[in-house]
């Protein structure tokens, strides 16, 4: 196999490890603070592609601006969803919980099924013929953008969960609930606002990947896959940890995909997975607890 196209894979398992933890940060920020996994993840992202997918076919907008649309959907779609079906389970067993979101992601894609049929759309933008080439690397424009846009979200998230009073809030939160209510903090805002935020990081991640990624009604499952690894390996609810393990699988898939054949990437993949459960189930930056 060529140096190059090597290469090639590095740098577009580099781009997509970008947009990978991003989604992955959104779901670690939800189990941190609340400690549920929303299984219905990968579909709110499914759910913000068609709203960016129609926001640049039908309203015409640049597939960059419809960041001004999904964002705030997928916060209000987001603190809805946890308003009316989170909220009522969360002091639930986790087995409720697990079977709520579970059954909330088949909902939701039937729904879209029932919406929007089983067809696959491409939204048709000018960047998809910006392309670069370095040396013997083809560098795809709105990749690139999206490994940028998705690095400049995370950090943004990143500070203001460190640096401003509803990040300080909703960190007492997730530490510790009953302590946090009795210096004031309302915490099932916070926690509706933490969902919100969690479900808003995928609506910027649906506009950064609407210019070279197809959605479909069941597109939300691999991504919401790949997010639970991710999140798994990176430690659960560890923000760096979901950051450096969304490029770490980004490149896995990659430079899997371009060495081994067939669907054997995918393999080598969830192979990683399994064994981080056998030897390291705290993930990367995660402790053992006692």
């Amino acid at each position: 196999m060529s140096t190059s196209l090597l290469a090639q894979a590095a740098v577009n398992g580099l781009f997509v490890g970008g947009v990978f933890a991003l989604i992955s940060i959104g779901l670690t920020l939800i189990w941190g603070v609340m400690r549920i996994i929303n299984f219905a993840h990968g579909e709110f992202l499914m759910i913000g592609m068609y709203i960016a997918y129609f926001a640049v076919v039908r309203g015409g907008l640049d597939p960059y601006l419809t960041l001004l649309v999904t964002i705030p959907a997928l916060f209000l779609i987001g603190a809805l969803i946890f308003w009316g079906t989170i909220r009522p389970v969360l002091t639930a067993p986790s087995m409720n919980q697990i079977l709520l979101t579970v059954g909330l992601s088949l909902v939701l894609q039937n729904l879209a099924l029932v919406f929007f049929k089983a067809d696959v759309l491409f939204a048709q933008t000018p960047y998809g013929k910006m392309n670069y080439h370095i040396g013997g690397v083809v560098i795809e424009m709105p990749k690139l953008l999206a490994f940028v846009g998705s690095i400049l979200a995370a950090s943004l998230l990143y500070w203001l969960l460190q640096s401003t009073d509803l990040g300080r809030a909703i960190r007492a939160a997730s530490q510790n609930s009953r302590a946090a209510q009795l210096m004031g903090i309302h915490v099932r805002q916070t926690y509706l606002i933490a969902f919100g935020i969690g479900s808003a990081c995928l609506g910027v991640a649906a506009s950064l990947m609407i210019p070279f990624y197809y959605v479909s009604p069941t597109v939300g499952l691999f991504f919401g896959t790949i997010a639970f690894v991710i999140v798994v390996l990176g430690g659960m609810g560890n923000f760096l940890g979901a950051l450096v393990a969304g490029i770490i699988i980004g490149l896995t898939e990659s430079l899997g995909a371009a060495i081994l054949p067939g669907s054997l990437a995918r393999v080598f993949t969830f192979a990683i997975f399994v064994l981080f459960l056998l030897f390291r189930p705290t993930g990367i930056f995660g402790r053992r607890q006692g």
